[in-house]
């Protein structure tokens, strides 16, 4: 007891020092310091208070330092973020701007005709026969001017592949001087087997 009542005293005579006290300060805290040496229970539990107060303000200024680190840490990840966010962007609208320019490519790319040996549109063939025991399927096959199809038990062969209804009607013509008397023409539409009467009048 007596060693921390030495130890107060020269605490207290140290911080007067350095406080600089005026006249009446000092005079108030002999006063108090008079009224404490009546009362070294009182005065020991403000002293243990005050080291309690100073150990709970280390610890708190100890917390608030990680928390200042953590939030540190936190905007130089949300930095990071906010950037990765702006390259992508950026990115995203340069696609954007790449699609469009493909879209408005697309839409000033003049229409493509159709390929010679292509089904679209019309076609005309000359067929030279319907056999209904023989299959000439295999030779079909890469060679679009020799074909046939198979209707009702009957393999129709044709030859040739016109776009233009009259160089049908001549090659069907040296068809038959040549013995084919059965030779006509059969027209296509895109693919299709139709009547001649439905596209004469769009060829003729």
């Amino acid at each position: 007891m007596k060693k921390l009542f030495v130890l107060t005293i020269c605490l207290l005579i140290g911080f007067g020092a350095s406080a600089q006290l005026s006249k009446d300060e000092k005079k108030e805290w002999k006063a108090k310091w008079k009224a404490y040496k009546k009362d070294l229970e009182g005065f020991k539990e403000l002293v243990e208070e005050n080291q309690t107060m100073r150990s709970q303000l280390s610890t708190t200024k100890r917390k608030l330092e990680n928390l200042e680190s953590q939030m540190g840490e936190k905007d130089a990840k949300i930095a990071e973020l906010q950037d990765q966010i702006t390259r992508m962007q950026a990115q995203v609208a340069a696609a954007r701007a790449e699609a469009e320019k493909a879209r408005a490519a697309a839409a000033n790319k003049p229409a493509q005709p159709a390929s010679p040996m292509s089904m679209e549109g019309v076609v005309f063939k000359v067929q030279i026969g319907a056999f209904e025991k023989k299959d000439m399927s295999k030779f079909f096959d890469n060679n679009p001017m020799f074909s046939g199809e198979t209707e009702d038990g009957l393999q129709k062969i044709t030859l040739g592949f016109f776009r233009d209804y009259w160089e049908a009607d001549t090659f069907k013509k040296y068809l038959r001087e040549m013995g084919v008397k059965d030779a006509w023409i059969v027209p296509y539409k895109d693919g299709k087997r139709v009547p001649i009467k439905d596209v004469l009048e769009g060829v003729i």
